[in-house]
């Protein structure tokens, strides 16, 4: 097993190397520069700008540059925001746990609802069941998340009133946020009402980050499921008579989960790209609103920072999945 977990930390060395250059270079592609940006309309004498290039370093070859960040990545300094004046890290470790609540509970709906349709889709095949869940998936997958968020909000927040618009809690409720969670930060405030505020605020960014990867899961779910419902060992255990629970939950479904658990760790980079629209969209205080502000600010270090930040934890993310394929499928680790 150790042989097995080297081997996939050493190919996310390579990987690393390659998404600093690419987050290195984006921003840079963008027309403008922060110091235009810092100087406003009025603007800043040639000499002036040349100090200030100096200052940022942004005087030297792009070489040299990214050298010297690489460098400060291996000592653990991701740079320091040229808005802010605050170290990225400092900034993106503040707001990350609004983000992670957010793609959490979509990342708990997508799994919840969607393995459960895909196996009863697979079991009931062409039947109204499963023509239904295809469809509503086939919907949810296409449907661009900003044009669904607004409908929601129209919908649930404007017609209904059910739902608050924007935000992670109201503004009626103060209290230290010790966990950076807003969920388990109000439990612990205690105050009366704060929990079900919180809990508001969330359900529809959290509905609406996880319609993708809901609709994902259940359609390669059910197709998995249906190959392995094919397998001889399956119809061995009909044949044995076998409970049906016990065939489909346990002999069908443990081998179907490879492909999707390898559909749900694939979904952590649809989620965190889904949340930059839907953080936006419902101007939640997550690093995906602050990229965006980023941005439009050309703050350099941030973005390729944050940028940087989120590929790690993508990656991550993939070699827990590639562990537990070891977990569920032994074979897989002499391979």
């Amino acid at each position: 097993m150790l042989r097995f977990f080297f081997s996939r930390v050493l190919v996310l060395v390579p990987t690393f190397i390659g998404v600093s250059i690419v987050a290195f270079a984006f921003i840079r592609l963008l027309p403008g520069d922060p110091i235009t940006l810092i100087a406003g309309e009025r603007g800043v004498s040639a000499e002036r700008y040349a100090e200030l290039q100096a200052e940022f370093g942004y005087d030297r070859s792009i070489v040299v540059q990214y050298l010297d960040y690489l460098f400060g990545l291996v000592t653990g300094d991701f740079g320091t925001s040229i808005t802010t004046k605050r170290p990225v890290l400092q900034e993106f470790f503040t707001l990350f746990p609004a983000t992670l609540e957010l793609a959490f509970c979509a990342m708990v709906i997508a799994i919840v609802l969607g393995i459960p349709a895909g196996v009863f889709a697979a079991v009931k095949r062409g039947s109204w069941f499963d023509q239904t869940v295809m469809g509503a998936a086939l919907v949810g997958y296409s449907m661009p998340i900003f044009w669904w968020g607004l409908l929601l909000i129209i919908f649930f927040s404007g017609v209904l009133q059910w739902t608050p618009v924007s935000g992670r809690i109201s503004l009626l409720y103060f209290f230290p946020q010790v966990t950076g969670f807003m969920l388990i930060d109000s439990l612990l405030s205690g105050q009366d009402g704060a929990f079900t505020s919180a809990l508001s605020h969330l359900i529809l960014p959290s509905v609406v980050l996880a319609t993708i990867p809901l609709a994902v899961i259940a359609r390669q779910t059910r197709s998995a499921m249906l190959e392995v419902l094919g397998e001889d060992y399956v119809r061995t255990s009909r044949a044995k008579g076998l409970a049906p629970r016990r065939v489909i939950g346990i002999h069908a479904l443990r081998n179907a989960l490879i492909p999707v658990v390898t559909t749900i760790g694939l979904q952590v980079g649809v989620l965190m790209a889904g949340a930059i629209l839907t953080e936006t969209i419902f101007s939640w205080p997550g690093i995906g609103k602050w990229m965006v502000d980023s941005v439009f600010r050309r703050d350099y270090p941030v973005v390729q920072g944050g940028l940087l930040l989120i590929a790690m934890i993508i990656m991550f993310v993939n070699l827990v999945v590639d562990l537990l394929y070891g977990v569920i499928n032994p074979r897989v680790r002499t391979r």
